[in-house]
């Protein structure tokens, strides 16, 4: 599989309708602040925060969530049908309920492995959340702590991956600084 390219120009903004939402995808590494952004402006639109941490099946997973969010939820939107996921049980270690897509309200989709061509070919707005790896780090720990700290280095490579496949920061309509985004994105 060759690397992505940064993109010409982006696609033009999907259609909406009754059964097609306006569709916003935020991707950053751990830490960045994505969850912060993409919560606040959840709220002030009404719109369904869908977080990629309740669909990774475990902690190599983040190419197998971004597949998993393309087949039943863009995809099924796009084509004006019903959406889900499968939420992933991190306590158990194994999938859990499936969730649906409330199609009649906007819908923000924020995590590490959110934005790809594919998924930005599907979506209206594409965010990339940017913050050094020193403070990622450091807000990452702080906010998951022992669970996450055993897990970062197998992570951060897997969000490698993706950026070299996927080239996410180049389908972004939006670069936003995480360093602005203070202390409340631990």
């Amino acid at each position: 599989m060759c690397c992505a390219e940064a993109p010409a120009g982006h696609p033009a903004p999907a259609s909406t309708g009754p059964d097609r939402p306006h569709v916003t995808l935020v991707d950053g590494r751990s830490g960045s602040g994505k969850t912060t952004w993409a919560t606040a402006r959840a709220a002030a639109e009404g719109a369904t925060l869908l977080s990629l941490d309740d669909v990774y099946p475990g902690w190599n997973g983040l190419e197998a969530a971004e597949a998993h969010v393309l087949e039943h939820v863009l995809r099924p939107l796009a084509a004006g049908r019903p959406a889900r996921y499968r939420r992933w049980d991190w306590t158990v270690g194994q999938p859990a309920d499936w969730v649906a897509v409330d199609a009649r309200r906007p819908l923000i989709i924020e995590g590490c492995g959110a934005l790809s061509a594919a998924a930005r070919a599907l979506a209206h707005r594409g965010v990339w959340v940017e913050l050094d790896d020193v403070r990622r780090r450091e807000r990452a720990l702080a906010r998951d702590g022992e669970a996450f700290r055993p897990h970062w280095e197998r992570w951060a490579a897997q969000e490698e991956q993706h950026a070299a496949l996927h080239a996410p920061r180049a389908w972004a309509d939006e670069v936003v600084d995480g360093a602005v985004l203070g202390e409340e994105a631990v």
